[in-house]
């Protein structure tokens, strides 16, 4: 997959493309049809497949001092856009340049002068532009003068509720990952270093990696079955996101304990994905019975795992 930064220099074989437009944090199912559609638009115009979208997220923009919950970062993102087999990615970094450029110019620079779409796909609550004064009708009216076609996809939706990254994060904030990840198509996870901890998991006989959460994530405190990648080696295991009440009430931390494993990975890459939740966070009488619980997670997380896997 071509990924370009930025409209002042395209390459030629970038031009002429079949272009779903949006934001796509989580690259949810709903997105996910989004991006299908243009994949299935290309294939039947013989043009090339791609997204169109923002860095950072407008909203980071507008209020940078405020917590951002992102479900995926640009290279995540990226990542997902190239297994679902799109040719192309347009990354637009979201400045004030762009932020002060109205709708119409946004269609005459960038979508027809930069890229010179051949068809456009958004979704039905799609607004762009300054002070986000374009819509898909905006759209459908500039097709119709420039020579380029746009589908509007409807809401996609399970059981009647829409697909949407907000309430994706609403259901991590309830620490309901199972669900999330209904949502998402997969699991949602995060990665990052094996960081140093307190070690008291190690003292109570459970030693575990330590990852520092992006910032702004808000996943409800509990205890989790996880996967992890390592090297591209899949681990089981419990995770434990909370503020460890039993001992400090400190900042929340994610402490991840890997089943039959006993390496030293400090310092190392991993990726957590959640499964499903064992328990919410509480705070036992002694370390004792915190040790009798952990024991009890680990049985149940092995279960959760162990079925998921069939």
């Amino acid at each position: 997959m071509r990924i370009v930064h930025g409209a002042d220099s395209v390459p030629p074989e970038a031009k002429g493309a079949v272009l779903a437009l949006g934001n796509f944090d989580g690259v949810h199912r709903g997105h996910q049809a989004l991006i299908g559609c243009a994949i299935e638009e290309a294939t039947r115009l013989g043009r090339p497949s791609g997204v169109l979208v923002f860095e950072p997220h407008p909203r980071e923009f507008f209020s940078p001092d405020a917590l951002h919950f992102r479900l995926t970062t640009l290279k995540e993102k990226l990542g997902l856009f190239e297994q679902m087999g799109l040719d192309l990615a347009v990354v637009l970094p979201f400045d004030a340049r762009l932020a002060a450029r109205d709708a119409d110019r946004f269609i005459d620079d960038i979508l027809v002068g930069a890229l010179g779409v051949s068809h456009l796909v958004v979704g039905y609550h799609f607004f762009f532009g300054r002070n986000r004064g374009g819509s898909v009708e905006t759209l459908k009216a500039a097709g119709a003068k420039h020579g380029f076609g746009v589908t509007v996809v409807e809401p996609v939706a399970d059981r009647g509720e829409p697909f949407s990254s907000t309430a994706i994060r609403l259901l991590l904030a309830e620490g309901d990952v199972r669900a999330a990840s209904e949502a998402l198509g997969r699991p949602w996870r995060v990665g990052g270093p094996v960081i140093g901890g307190a070690k008291r998991g190690t003292g109570l006989g459970f030693p575990t990696a330590n990852v520092a959460l992006p910032k702004g994530t808000a996943l409800g405190h509990g205890i989790f079955a996880v996967r992890v990648t390592l090297d591209g080696r899949p681990l089981d295991g419990a995770a434990y996101l909370g503020t460890r009440p039993t001992f400090d009430d400190g900042m929340p931390v994610l402490e991840v304990f890997l089943f039959d494993f006993d390496e030293a990975i400090y310092g190392r890459n991993i990726e957590v994905s959640f499964i499903d939740k064992v328990r919410d966070d509480r705070k036992f009488a002694s370390a004792d019975e915190l040790v009798h619980q952990m024991q009890e997670d680990c049985a149940k997380a092995r279960a959760i795992l162990a079925a998921e896997r069939g």
